[in-house]
């Protein structure tokens, strides 16, 4: 599981993100939930992929993403401090 992203001395911290991770990007990742540091939803997603194994990434990267409930699919979408991002793998079926 990739470690928890750090903040370079003398900048300005990134939000804290609460991550809930579901089915198969929870299996892939290792975890079902962690908190990383990102200003962007794609900062989120490179957050979560940095030392992640191939397949993880993979998953992680054609998720689709709830940021405080609502659907998000833009990548630059901004997170706030205490957000709650909930990561969906793609599924088959409906």
């Amino acid at each position: 599981m990739p470690a928890e992203a750090q903040t370079a001395p003398g900048a300005q911290a990134a939000p804290t993100i609460a991550v809930r991770l579901f089915a198969g990007a929870a299996a892939e990742y290792g975890a079902d939930a962690t908190t990383v540091h990102a200003r962007t939803l794609q900062g989120l997603v490179d957050a979560l992929t940095a030392g992640a194994s191939e397949r993880a990434a993979q998953v992680i990267a054609r998720s689709s993403f709830l940021v405080d409930g609502i659907a998000r699919t833009d990548r630059g979408h901004a997170l706030e401090d205490g957000a709650r991002v909930d990561v969906l793998p793609p599924f088959a079926g409906g």
